[in-house]
């Protein structure tokens, strides 16, 4: 929680917008996290942070108090629901017309404490699980997303995906099962600390 949210929220719910983009630094990195997570890309979830706040700022009046940060990730994920199904809807985008390498924010810099060993494995997983994650269908991305990643109950999750929650908890336990078998698929090119034990 940022110091004085609950004044800067009030101040922006006035229409201050030097106090809403305060609470945007604050929770910028959030935001854009969850959305990397659900699109997979950084660009479009660059583009989806926006909007998310862009979306944020214009309903910040139906703010009900609660965790804010909570309020804003519905939102932020709601923004990738729509756009993954929108994009689903589209026609397919030819080679040529993706963007280059440039558009790439490329890996968090490693911590100090890990070693180049460690750092290498570290993002082997994570790129097996981010790919894993892309190739969920957009409904069990966003609940397993939101559930595994963001910590949402399955509750929050069915209000904001509309949907009720045997559907919520299907597509969960689809996509768990999908990732753990696409991970087990991807296995042998994991390091050794990070491979499924299948023997048991």
């Amino acid at each position: 929680m940022l110091e004085n949210e609950q004044a800067l929220i009030q101040n922006a719910q006035r229409g201050d917008l030097h106090a809403f983009n305060r609470l945007v630094v604050g929770y910028q990195n959030n935001v854009y996290s969850l959305a990397y997570r659900i699109m997979g890309e950084a660009s479009a979830a660059a583009d989806v942070t926006q909007e998310a706040f862009i979306l944020a700022f214009r309903r910040i009046s139906t703010y009900r108090g609660g965790s804010f940060k909570s309020w804003l990730l519905r939102i932020t994920a709601n923004r990738c629901y729509d756009e993954l199904r929108r994009v689903q809807r589209k026609p397919a985008v030819s080679i040529e017309d993706l963007p280059g390498a440039e558009a790439d924010d490329g890996p968090a810099l490693p911590a100090d404490s890990d070693t180049p060993e460690e750092v290498v494995q570290q993002r082997e997983l994570q790129d097996a699980i981010q790919q894993c994650i892309d190739a969920l269908s957009p409904d069990q991305r966003v609940v397993l997303v939101m559930s595994d990643v963001e910590g949402f109950s399955y509750q929050e999750i069915a209000d904001e995906v509309d949907a009720n929650l045997g559907t919520v908890k299907s597509r969960l336990s689809r996509a768990r099962a999908s990732v753990r078998d696409c991970l087990q698929a991807v296995q042998e090119l994991l390091p050794a600390a990070f491979r499924l034990n299948t023997d048991n």
